[in-house]
């Protein structure tokens, strides 16, 4: 997001604040996550950040342009960072299927939270229904692309990838709360799963490496 600001008079207060783009769209996002799309409202909005809504207005044409742009926020993101990873260049199938579980891991490459907003809103508008079941094609497409790379048929590549996928957006359908190193001692099986090859020590060992690295970034 672009750091532009600019001063806004509050109304009725001495003195002034400074709104930015970012506050406007920070609040935004916590709030659609937290409340769903119906609560993201100018007047709401600028109550919290305790400014009047022209400010608004200096970043937004509309309540739509922020929509709008809360929506290509989450493609910049979610989506974004699944094809990225499963279009990086693997040395196995193994390392290939490793660097999307990076994104199960970091909420950084996807915020399962957002997805789920982008879905409830989904249910309310054919428009976002629309989108997301692009977004849902484009992400199975790409993974189902790179088991192609590694010498899968496409009807196989397909299906392994819609599992990979699917499986991981219904593990945050059900709110499972199972702790990070139970998952990462079943990693070895979840990679043979996944690819019916057997994946090495050194694979299982980076992979760790990584999420420890993840982890230590949140504490």
């Amino acid at each position: 997001m672009a750091a532009l600001e600019t001063t806004i008079q509050r109304a009725g207060a001495t003195g002034n604040i400074k709104a930015t783009r970012e506050d406007w769209l920070k609040l935004a996002l916590e709030t659609l996550i937290s409340d769903g799309v119906e609560r993201v409202r100018v007047l709401t909005l600028g109550q919290q950040l305790d400014v009047s809504r022209s400010s608004f207005y200096w970043y937004f044409k509309s309540r739509q342009d922020l929509l709008d742009q809360l929506l290509d926020y989450w493609r910049q993101t979610n989506t974004r960072f699944i094809v990225e990873r499963a279009s990086r260049p693997s040395a196995t199938v193994i390392r290939g299927v490793m660097s999307i579980f990076e994104c199960w891991v970091d909420e950084r490459l996807f915020d399962p939270r957002l997805d789920f907003a982008i879905r409830a809103w989904a249910r309310r508008s054919p428009a976002i229904r629309r989108a997301l079941d692009e977004a849902d094609k484009e992400r199975v497409e790409a993974i189902r692309d790179m088991f192609v790379r590694h010498g899968y048929d496409g009807e196989d590549a397909f299906v392994r990838a819609r599992v990979l996928y699917f499986m991981q957006i219904g593990y945050y359908s059900l709110e499972l709360n199972e702790p990070m190193s139970s998952r990462l001692a079943q990693v070895a099986l979840y990679l043979r799963s996944f690819t019916g090859q057997e994946p090495s020590a050194e694979d299982v060992e980076e992979f760790s490496r990584y999420v420890e690295e993840t982890t230590s970034r949140k504490r």
